[in-house]
């Protein structure tokens, strides 16, 4: 593979409020600094470990990049990381403060709805206004019309100026156009957030063919992971304009996950040396039964927020009990992400052996096998009742963990390295084949 581009030593800096500095002294101040070729004495460059000055900001802070020849690549971040700066710098929308950027081949790029589009042509004018600006004659343009209007579903809009467009029309006509026209670089922005479900199918399959069959090189950027896993064979992680990840699409995934779930709780304790994190100052219980302490725990018995699919999962409960009873049943209910109901794990061990539970502290716990869940975040809901129904405690999402990818070749998937998102668990089973 041939490295199509070359990013070294990019910085892109804005001026917040302001034209120029603010004032004509920094203003000249800059100025004989750049004519004598020196740094701008009131640039954040350089500075190490500083984002942000009063009136100034890093979007994007020395970033190096190669991107070969018919790799996708997914960029991912939160809100303000820079990724769509970085977009704009790639497709020449603005201009880098400092650094390099070395490019082989036409780019083509969509960053955001009818991005490119004149408001008071047609479709047809704008396809062709857009062919224009990547370099193409209207002949060239004319061969690919009949697709781009079909791929986009506009055919009978294809006369009607794109003001009267929704932003469904727009985004489908847009990024059909740049799909279309052969680029050897396909930089996308976000597109499929404005989509339908059936558009977003067709564009990561236009995109995997972009890339695929005809060998061109696609930078797409969502906060869609699961199109970042279906489309994207490798991926950049941006955090405050820096990458912090760069590797297969899997595991930089799994660190932008772990990073920004910061929510994910895997423990709670309401009664004992530490109750920081019941800020209700509740204890969940009545005169049965009250509940000190729950926590996600690996093998070792300490919390944790983040499992492989192979590992283990246990769920400890610390409890005091205060009457004799022999009807009481815990209920875990365990949620993915989607809010959709897994499965339930039920104590009912005392059916069998029909033993009461005396009062005094107990310390309940149990675990989910390994090469069972599918990869994602959990949240717990807990439930302990008496046989009558009667509800003691009813925590929902009291604690919650993350499972993530595992490259064991022993676990679930083996080696098979296409996607497995659909499906809510993900469990290990033993086959056996012989000739019949």
């Amino acid at each position: 593979m041939s490295t199509v581009i070359k990013i070294e030593n990019l910085y892109k800096e804005y001026r917040l409020g302001v034209v120029g500095h603010g004032t004509l002294y920094h203003d000249l101040q800059s100025l004989w600094a750049k004519t004598r070729g020196k740094p701008d004495p009131n640039s954040l460059l350089g500075i190490a470990d500083l984002h942000e000055g009063k009136d100034r900001i890093l979007a994007l802070n020395d970033i190096n990049l190669d991107v070969q020849d018919g790799e996708v690549l997914g960029i991912i971040g939160a809100n303000g990381a820079g990724k769509s700066t970085l977009l704009k710098i790639l497709s020449k929308v603005t201009a880098p403060t400092s650094g390099t950027i070395k490019y082989k081949g036409r780019v083509a790029s969509l960053l955001e709805v009818g991005t490119g589009f004149h408001t008071e042509l047609t479709g047809r004018e704008n396809i062709y206004l857009n062919g224009a600006i990547n370099g193409m004659n209207r002949q060239e343009v004319s061969k690919k019309l009949d697709q781009i209007s079909e791929f986009a579903g506009v055919g009978k809009f294809l006369d009607t100026p794109v003001k009267r467009y929704s932003s469904g029309m727009h985004v489908r006509l847009g990024f059909a156009v740049a799909a279309h026209l052969d680029p050897d670089i396909l930089v996308v922005d976000e597109v499929l957030a404005v989509g339908d479900m059936e558009f977003q199918k067709k564009a990561i399959g236009k995109m995997q063919n972009v890339s695929s069959e005809k060998g061109r090189t696609v930078l797409f950027v969502s906060h869609n992971m699961d199109s970042i896993k279906k489309l994207c064979n490798k991926c950049i992680l941006i955090e405050k304009g820096e990458i912090i990840a760069n590797g297969n699409t899997d595991d930089v995934i799994s660190q932008y996950i772990s990073d920004v779930n910061l929510d994910i709780k895997p423990e709670q304790i309401w009664n004992g040396p530490s109750k920081s994190n019941n800020p209700k100052g509740v204890i969940p219980g009545d005169k049965l039964i009250q509940l000190n302490k729950i926590s996600i725990q690996n093998k070792s018995g300490k919390a944790q927020k983040t499992f492989s699919v192979t590992d283990d999962v246990f769920v400890e409960l610390e409890c005091t009990i205060f009457r004799e009873s022999k009807q009481m049943e815990t209920t875990l209910e365990i949620i993915n992400e989607k809010n959709i109901w897994v499965f339930m794990l039920r104590d009912n061990s005392r059916d069998k052996d029909g033993k009461k539970v005396a009062p005094g502290n107990f310390i309940f716990r149990t675990k989910i096998p390994g090469n069972l869940m599918n990869v994602g975040t959990y949240k717990i809901n807990l439930g302990i009742t008496e046989r009558n129904n009667a509800a003691h405690i009813r925590e929902f999402n009291v604690v919650s963990f993350q499972v993530v990818e595992s490259n064991d070749p022993n676990s679930a998937r083996g080696l098979w390295i296409g996607p497995w998102d659909h499906t809510s668990v993900r469990p290990k089973i033993d086959w056996s084949y012989h000739k019949s």
